[in-house]
C-alpha cells in the first residue's frame, strides 16, 4: 500500500500539504475529505485518525495527524532538497521558530477574518456588525507587521535565500483571507514580493491549482453543509466572534 494524503484544500494546511507533496515529485493518493460534508466525522476516517481533523496521513499501517509532524515526515522519508527544512543549525532554527510562533498568530488572526467575512454571514444569514470586522482586520494586520519585520526582514524567504516549510505554511494562511474578499498583499509590497517569489519556487500553476476551491468560497451556499454538523458550526463561530 502506498503513501495517502487525506485532505481537504479548503483548509490551509491540506493545501500546505499539497503543494509540497506534488512540488517534490512525491507519489501519494490524494483521498479527498470534505469537511463541509462532515467527512472528517464518519467511522472510516476515524480509523485514520481518531482526532477526525483533516490531513491526515497513511503510509501501510503507520498513520500521523498534525501538518507540521505530517510535513517533516515527508521531508525525512523521501529526503527532500535541504532547503526546505535545511540541515543548517541555525537556518532549521529559524523555519522552527516560524512553524512555533504561527499557530497562535498568522493562522489564528487569518482564520478568524476569514470565518467572520465568509462563514458566519453564509451560517446565521446576517454580516458581522462592522466594529468586530474592523476589529479582526486590526487584528491580522498588527501580526502581519510583526511576521515582516521579525520574520521576513529583508530576506528573500524566512530562512534566508531559499523558500523553506516555514514560507510555504506561511503563504497559505495569508491566502485565506485574501480569498474571503481581504487582500492583504496590496498595500504591503514587501510581502506581495515574497508571495511572488514563494509562487515561483513551488510553481505558479500548481499554487493556483492548490487554491482553486477556496478561491471560489464565496459561492458556498449553506445547504452545502451537513445538517448535524450545521447548527453546532454556528453555534462555535458565534462564540469565537
Amino acid at each position: 500500500m502506498g503513501l495517502e494524503l487525506y485532505l481537504d484544500l479548503l483548509s490551509q494546511p491540506c493545501r500546505a500539504l499539497y503543494i509540497f507533496a506534488r512540488s517534490n515529485n512525491i507519489p501519494f493518493e490524494f483521498k479527498r475529505v470534505q469537511l463541509v460534508k462532515g467527512q472528517h466525522k464518519t467511522e472510516e476516517f476515524r480509523k485514520v485518525n481518531v482526532l477526525m481533523k483533516v490531513p491526515a496521513l497513511k503510509d501501510g499501517s503507520f498513520t500521523l495527524a498534525e501538518s507540521i509532524a505530517i510535513l517533516l515526515y515527508l521531508v525525512q522519508k523521501f529526503k527532500t532538497p535541504d532547503h526546505w527544512y535545511p540541515s543548517d543549525l541555525q537556518k532549521r532554527a529559524r523555519v522552527d521558530e516560524y512553524l512555533s510562533w504561527q499557530h497562535a498568530n498568522i493562522r489564528m488572526k487569518g482564520s478568524k477574518l476569514f470565518l467572520s467575512k465568509v462563514l458566519l454571514p453564509l451560517l446565521t444569514g446576517q454580516p458581522l456588525p462592522p466594529e468586530k470586522l474592523e476589529f479582526a482586520t486590526e487584528e491580522l494586520n498588527v501580526t502581519l507587521t510583526q511576521f515582516e519585520e521579525k520574520f521576513l526582514q529583508d530576506k528573500p524567504f524566512i530562512a534566508g535565500s531559499e523558500i523553506s516549510l516555514a514560507d510555504l505554511v506561511a503563504v497559505v494562511e495569508l491566502m485565506q483571507p485574501v480569498c474571503a474578499g481581504y487582500d492583504l498583499f496590496e498595500e504591503r509590497p514587501k510581502l506581495k514580493e515574497w508571495r511572488r517569489r514563494v509562487e515561483e519556487a513551488v510553481g505558479k500553476q500548481l499554487f493556483q491549482e492548490a487554491h482553486e476551491e477556496i478561491m471560489d468560497v464565496k459561492n458556498l451556499t449553506a445547504d452545502q453543509f451537513a445538517p448535524e454538523l450545521l447548527e453546532n458550526f454556528k453555534q462555535q463561530l458565534l462564540k469565537q466572534n
